[in-house]
């Protein structure tokens, strides 16, 4: 039986087991180290032994990335730093040394030794650590080595939650506005994102886009955002978001029931004339926005009604 009392703690809590394909899973171990009985108990050394590997009674696969340190504190209040060094090779355990190589360790004290940065083993499961203390009841007298155990829970690895939320700053772009698309999603996720004519893949520990200029949607536009799981096996997701455009450029445009607009006017500053519809017709203006003339190779007409008629050349006659 120990004369102290050992009880463990997590965090998180409990301790996620780390899965193929996405960062190791990481937490820290507390083990609190009380003496809750009515004497002192004098202490030379505690050793806490790990269960290393990959099974679901260990705790690690790698006892390297374990930053171990040690604190007593007591009843008053006083807080003080205790040495914490591995074991011997080959023991998996790290070893707490007393101050001075015996000290007391009085009723209402408490000593936490922390083991952190520990990279959880694969296997989900109870991992039992094995504390041996090194302790006697008087500061002279012969020491005794006793042993407890304390566990700790390992849970299965979380399912990655898909991401989520993808969406534009603007849903109308007018001419001079720049997009930006963003969404919500785990680093456990490679992403990219699809659109007409092209395809970007986005750095890591990036949640948002915005296309270059010559990318920049010139009519009505879909995006994909495609997410790729780095585990196995593989996962996708998409997610889908739509821009309009409110001067988009066409192509072509083809209407079999009519368009309804008051003005058409062309494209390039040399040649900006407008077609008006009024309620009389239309009018023709010219890229100054003055009255301008209409070309063309014959007219079938059921009437003229106008102030003048010229013949073709300048130097023609006028009626």
């Amino acid at each position: 039986m120990t004369m102290l009392t050992y009880t463990l703690l997590t965090d998180p809590a409990p301790l996620e087991a780390s899965a193929a394909g996405r960062p190791p899973s990481t937490g820290t171990v507390y083990l609190l180290v009380t003496n809750t009985g009515q004497q002192a108990a004098f202490w030379s050394t505690i050793t806490v032994q790990v269960p290393v590997g990959n099974g679901a009674g260990d705790l690690t696969s790698d006892l390297t990335t374990i930053k171990p340190k040690g604190e007593y504190g007591t009843w008053s209040g006083t807080l003080s730093s205790v040495s914490v060094q591995p074991g011997p090779q080959g023991s998996n355990a790290f070893q707490v040394t007393a101050p001075g190589g015996r000290a007391s360790f009085a009723p209402g004290d408490h000593m936490v030794l922390t083991l952190e940065e520990v990279t959880v083993a694969p296997a989900a499961g109870l991992a039992v650590l094995k504390v041996t203390e090194n302790t006697g009841r008087t500061r002279t007298g012969r020491l005794s080595s006793s042993v407890a155990v304390v566990s700790l829970v390992k849970t299965a690895a979380k399912e990655i939650p898909p991401p989520c939320d993808f969406r534009p700053d603007k849903v109308m772009l007018d001419d001079t506005d720049t997009l930006t698309l963003s969404w919500e999603g785990s680093d456990d996720f490679s992403y990219e994102i699809l659109f007409p004519g092209g395809q970007r893949s986005i750095a890591s520990n990036t949640r948002s886009w915005s296309p270059a200029a010559a990318d920049a949607p010139k009519r009505a536009t879909t995006y994909i955002l495609v997410a790729t799981s780095r585990s196995t096996p593989q996962r996708k997701h998409y997610l889908t978001t739509t821009v309009q455009v409110r001067n988009p450029v066409l192509e072509t445009l083809t209407a079999t029931t009519g368009i309804d607009t008051p003005w058409v006017q062309g494209t390039t500053d040399a040649t900006k004339g407008r077609v008006t519809f009024t309620g009389t017709g239309v009018e023709i203006s010219n890229n100054s926005g003055g009255q301008s003339t209409v070309t063309a190779d014959k007219a079938n007409l059921t009437g003229v009604n106008t102030e003048w008629v010229q013949g073709r050349s300048t130097d023609d006659g006028w009626i």
